[in-house]
C-alpha cells in the first residue's frame, strides 16, 4: 500500500510543479503533463514499470472526455455536420493512410505491415487537440469546428481499424509464437464468432448504449436524485461511463465511441449538467495523468541508440499528415487562419496509436521491435503538438490580425454630436437610443466584419481605431459633445479616456466598465460617468428572482433600490481608499475592510426595505380602496 502512496504523491507533484510553470508562461497545460512525465521517468526514475499499467487507466479520461463532448451535441444537431464528418474525416483519414502505406513500401515494409502503420498514424490525438482548444477558447472557431468532426469520424474509424487489423497478421509471426496473449482475450464476448454474427452483435451493442441512454438512464437518475445524496449522483455517473467502457471493450469497440454516443443520447436530459459537473473534474485529472504516462514512458535507451531514425520518423509522419490536411482545406474552402489551425492542430499521432499498436503486436500484425519504435513516433509527435499550437498563437494568428487590420480607416465627412467607440451589442444599444432621438452619432471601431455587418442591416458605421488620436480627428473629437466608449479592450479605453480629456476636456466622456477596478481606473483617468457593463443587468436579474419565488413586487422594487442607493452612497469612499493605497494592487486592508462594511450596510438596508415595504402592504391590506387600485395597477 505504501508504494501505491508513494507513485500516487511523485505524479501529483510533478502535475502540481510543472503544469502551473506551463500555463504562465502560456505553453498549455497539456505541455507541462508531458514535460512533468520525462522528468520524473527517464529523467529522475522517479517511476517505472507501472506507468504502462497506469497509462491503461488514465485512458479513461478520453473515454470521459468524448461522454462530455457528447452531452454538448444534441442528435439533431450531429446529423447536421454528416457532411463535415464524412466529408473532411473520411477523405483526411484515406489519403493519409494512402500517403503513409505507400512511403512505408518504399521502406521495404510488407504491405499489411504498411497499411497497419498507415492506418495508425492516420489517426491524431482528440485528447490533446480538445484540451488544448478549450484552453485557448478555440473551439467555435471555424478550424475548431473541422477539426472537431475529423476527430470525431477518426474515433468512429477504430472500430472498423480493430476488425480489420488481425487479419493483417504475418504467418512468419504467428508461426513464431507471436500471436495474442491468451489473457488478453478472456473478457471478450466476439472471439470465434462468425462475421454474420459479430456484425449482429456490434450492433447490438450500440443499440443498447443509443436506446438505453435515451430511454433507461433518464428513470435511473431521477431514482437516485430522490435520494438526496450528490456522492450517489457521482457514483451513478462514473457506474455509467464504467459500464459503457466495459461493453464496448467485451465486444471489441471503442469506448470512447460509445460514451460519446451516450453523450449525445443524454444531450437533451434535465440532467445534463448535473453529468457534466460530477465527471469534469475526473475528466481533467484523468487526461492530465494520461499525459504524464506518456512522458514517462519514453523509452530513453531505445532514443539514445536511434534517435535520428526516431526523429525522422517523427517529423516525416507530422509534415505529411499537415500537407494532407492543407489539401482537405482546399478541396472544403477553408481559408485564412482557420486553414493553419486546421492543418497544425490534427498533424500528430493520437492515443488509440498506442490501442492499435498494442493489438497489431498481439495479433501478429507488427513485429514487436518494430512497434517499440512506432510508439516512440507516437508518443514524440504528441509531445510536439503544444509547440504547433503555440507557433499558431504566436505567429500565424497575429500575422492574419495584422493582414486583417491593414484596411484603411474610412473616410469620415459626416460628423455627429456623439462618437461611440465599439459597436458591439454594448455600443449597438446606446446607438439605437440616441439615434431613435435624433442625435447624430459616428460610431467607430477596429473591427472590419463587425463594420460590414452594421452596414449590411442599415447601421452607419466607419473601420477605424478609436485609440488612435488621428482617427478621434477624423471622427470629429473636436467638434462632439460627448464620446461613448464601448470597447472590448480595457487598456485601450483608460488611453482613449486620458487622451480626451486632456485634450478636449469639454467633451463628456461615458465608459463601459468591466469590473469595479475597471470603473476605477476609468474614474481616476478624468471619465464622466461609468457603467459596469453586468450591474444593472444583474440588479433586474436579481428583482425578477425575488419575484419568481413570490416576493411581492413592491418589495423586490424597494430592495433594489436600497441596494443601488447604499452602492452609490459608498463608491466614493470606496474609491478614495483605492487611490490611498500606495502597493500598486489597490486593495490594502483598509479597502478591504471598507468593503465589508459596504456588505454589511447593504444586508442592513435591505432588512429595513423588506420591513418598509411589509409596513406599506400592510396599510394597503387595512385600506380596501387601496387594495382595489393595487389590483387595477
Amino acid at each position: 500500500m505504501t508504494s501505491y502512496f508513494l507513485q500516487a504523491f511523485i505524479y501529483l507533484v510533478a502535475a502540481v510543479i510543472t503544469v502551473p510553470i506551463a500555463r504562465r508562461l502560456g505553453l498549455g497545460s497539456v505541455l507541462g503533463y508531458l514535460v512533468a512525465g520525462v522528468v520524473i521517468g527517464p529523467v529522475l526514475h522517479l517511476v517505472g514499470d507501472e506507468t504502462e499499467a497506469i497509462q491503461h487507466f488514465a485512458e479513461f479520461g478520453v473515454v470521459m472526455m468524448l461522454f462530455l463532448v457528447g452531452l454538448e451535441l444534441e442528435p439533431k444537431s450531429l446529423w447536421a455536420m454528416k457532411a463535415k464528418l464524412f466529408g473532411l474525416g473520411g477523405i483526411q483519414l484515406l489519403l493519409t493512410t494512402i500517403a503513409i502505406t505507400f512511403i512505408a513500401l518504399e521502406l521495404g515494409q510488407p504491405f499489411s505491415v504498411s497499411l497497419t502503420i498507415g492506418l495508425i498514424f492516420s489517426l491524431s490525438s482528440t485528447a490533446i487537440v480538445l484540451q488544448s482548444f478549450q484552453e485557448k477558447g478555440l473551439e467555435q472557431t471555424e478550424g475548431g469546428k473541422n477539426a472537431f468532426s475529423v476527430l470525431l469520424f477518426q474515433d468512429i474509424a477504430v472500430i472498423p481499424m480493430l476488425a480489420l487489423i488481425p487479419l493483417l497478421a504475418l504467418p512468419e509471426l504467428m508461426a513464431a509464437g507471436n500471436t495474442a496473449d491468451a489473457s488478453a482475450h478472456n473478457y471478450s464476448l466476439v472471439d470465434g464468432l462468425p462475421a454474420w454474427l459479430y456484425a449482429i452483435v456490434i450492433m447490438g451493442s450500440v443499440a443498447v448504449v443509443t436506446v438505453g441512454g435515451h430511454f433507461l438512464s433518464r428513470p435511473l437518475f431521477k431514482y437516485v436524485a430522490s435520494s438526496g445524496l450528490r456522492e450517489i449522483f457521482t457514483a451513478t455517473s462514473l457506474m455509467l461511463m464504467v459500464g459503457i467502457a466495459a461493453l464496448m471493450s467485451l465486444v471489441g469497440l471503442s469506448p470512447a465511441l460509445g460514451a460519446f454516443l451516450a453523450g449525445v443520447m443524454l444531450a437533451n436530459s434535465e440532467f445534463r449538467h448535473e453529468l457534466k459537473s460530477n465527471i469534469e473534474p475526473f475528466k481533467g485529472l484523468l487526461l492530465g495523468l494520461f499525459f504524464i504516462t506518456v512522458g514517462a514512458g519514453i523509452d530513453m535507451q531505445l532514443l539514445t541508440e536511434k534517435p535520428m531514425i526516431i526523429l525522422a520518423l517523427t517529423v516525416g509522419v507530422m509534415l505529411i499528415k499537415a500537407v494532407i490536411l492543407s489539401i482537405v482545406t482546399l478541396l472544403f474552402r477553408i481559408q485564412g487562419q482557420n486553414r493553419w489551425l486546421f492543418s497544425l492542430s490534427l498533424a500528430q499521432a493520437g492515443e488509440f496509436g498506442f490501442v492499435l499498436l498494442n493489438f497489431s503486436s498481439q495479433n501478429s500484425v507488427l513485429p514487436p521491435e518494430l512497434v517499440e519504435i512506432l510508439s516512440l513516433v507516437v508518443a514524440f509527435s504528441m509531445f510536439l503538438t503544444p509547440a504547433l499550437f503555440i507557433l499558431f498563437s504566436h505567429v500565424i494568428l497575429p500575422a492574419y490580425t495584422n493582414k486583417s487590420n491593414r484596411r484603411q480607416p474610412d473616410s469620415i465627412d459626416d460628423y455627429g454630436t456623439v462618437i461611440i467607440a465599439g459597436i458591439g451589442r454594448f455600443g449597438q444599444i446606446v446607438n439605437r437610443l440616441l439615434l431613435a432621438n435624433n442625435i447624430k452619432t459616428v460610431v467607430l471601431d477596429v473591427r472590419a466584419e463587425q463594420i460590414d455587418n452594421m452596414r449590411r442591416i442599415g447601421t452607419q458605421a466607419y473601420f477605424g481605431d478609436a485609440a488612435r488620436p488621428s482617427m478621434l480627428h477624423t471622427a470629429g473629437i473636436d467638434k462632439a459633445s460627448m464620446l461613448v466608449i464601448a470597447i472590448n479592450d480595457k487598456e485601450a479605453a483608460i488611453e482613449i479616456v486620458k487622451y480626451v480629456k486632456h485634450a478636449f476636456p469639454r467633451v463628456k466622456v461615458l465608459s463601459r466598465a468591466f469590473d469595479r477596478g475597471h470603473g476605477y481606473r476609468l474614474r481616476q483617468s478624468g471619465a464622466n460617468f461609468i457603467v459596469s457593463e453586468t450591474y444593472h443587468s444583474a440588479l433586474a436579474m436579481g428583482a425578477e428572482a425575488l419575484r419568481s419565488l413570490g416576493i411581492h413586487a413592491v418589495q423586490a422594487e424597494r430592495q433594489v433600490a436600497a441596494y443601488k442607493h447604499i452602492e452609490d452612497k459608498q463608491s466614493d469612499t470606496l474609491y478614495e481608499a483605492w487611490l490611498d493605497d500606495a502597493s500598486g494592487e489597490r486593495i490594502d486592508n483598509n479597502y478591504i475592510k471598507l468593503f465589508i462594511q459596504l456588505e454589511e450596510l447593504i444586508q442592513q438596508a435591505l432588512k429595513e426595505a423588506e420591513q418598509e415595504a411589509n409596513s406599506v402592504l400592510h396599510a394597503k391590506e387595512q385600506d380596501p380602496q387601496a387594495r382595489v387600485m393595487d389590483k387595477e395597477q
